[in-house]
């Protein structure tokens, strides 16, 4: 999951990219596109040795290690004592509460249906804009409407059904990772560039490490002590392309690329994701869930297109 309001706004000053960018730009939109969207698939392999908020918890804290380190060595500004506040408040809610909590959601629920279900975070963050002040256009207002009737469709399916603890997780995450979308871009920004993600996983990282030793699950870590070579892969994948290149690839976007371009992964990511659930994990993705995943899609493309529609009037 991305910022999606911060990449609706923050690439709308930049005017087309030259030619010479194209080999770049599409290397990004593969990174962006592949990448995260099997990130789903790889915390599902990972959960095998590494429980939920552990394995995030390790996932962030040696992501944004790197990246620090990455930027004391370039020698970029590091974030302000205000900005290690936001970072924390931020990282709390978008890693702490909302990667641990998708994590715990795999546990139940297949995880090309939990990328669908993510997807309907612009349609949070939208109301929650609306909620603050925000006030939505009609095609922004009618893709709300659609995601949320897709999003009732999806858990009326076998899978979500037949999961209640898996649902409430899923449920839990995408809320608190719309509100700390809507608080960085407003209220508490983080510091610019690789040194505000950096900050936001150290941060995030360590509630989600305190929260993984709060459950005791240390104790479920060294029972699967020594980890399956499988999902020692996963979590290094997580880690460095997960983390670190979709990151960068992602920054890169937002520099470079307009809004639609840069945000277009949200539609990619939950196809991604079924199909390589499918196909390695075995999951089962019934009739109507394949519906239910269109009218949410079809909901988020709206509202961006809303979103474009509203600001190339600004």
């Amino acid at each position: 999951m991305a910022n999606y309001d911060e990449a609706m706004s923050a690439a709308i000053s930049f005017p087309s990219p030259p030619a010479r960018h194209a080999p770049r730009l599409i290397l990004a939109l593969l990174a962006c596109y592949f990448v995260w969207g099997s990130t789903y698939l790889a915390i599902r392999l990972a959960l095998v040795s590494f429980p939920p908020f552990f394995q995030m918890g390790t996932r962030f804290l040696t992501a944004g290690i790197l990246l620090m380190a990455w930027v004391r060595i370039r020698g970029h500004k590091l974030p302000g004592l205000r900005e290690w506040r936001n970072a924390a408040v931020i990282g709390t809610l978008m890693l702490g509460g909302g990667m641990g909590l998708v994590a715990s959601a795999e546990v139940h629920i297949g995880s090309g249906l939990i990328a669908t279900f993510i997807a309907v975070v612009p349609i949070m963050v939208s109301a929650l804009g609306a909620v603050l002040g925000q006030r939505p256009r009609r095609m922004e207002f009618l893709g709300m409407a659609l995601g949320l009737a897709g999003v009732l469709m999806l858990v009326q399916g076998a899978s979500f059904a037949a999961a209640p603890v898996g649902l409430a997780c899923i449920a839990g995450a995408t809320s608190l990772w719309s509100l700390g979308s809507v608080l960085s871009t407003t209220r508490l920004p983080l510091a610019s560039g690789p040194a505000g993600f950096a900050s936001e996983m150290l941060c995030g990282g360590a509630v989600l490490m305190a929260i993984s030793l709060a459950l005791g699950e240390h104790h479920q870590a060294l029972s699967h002590w020594p980890a399956q070579p499988t999902a020692v892969m996963a979590w290094l994948y997580l880690v460095v392309f997960g983390s670190l290149i979709a990151f960068s690839a992602y920054l890169y976007l937002l520099a470079n690329a307009s809004p639609a371009v840069a945000t277009s992964y949200a539609f990619v990511n939950p196809l991604i994701a079924i199909f390589l659930g499918a196909f390695f994990a075995g999951e089962h993705v019934t009739g109507g869930e394949w519906t239910a995943c269109g009218v949410i899609l079809t909901g988020v493309f709206l509202i961006f297109r809303g979103k474009s529609a509203t600001d190339a009037r600004k």
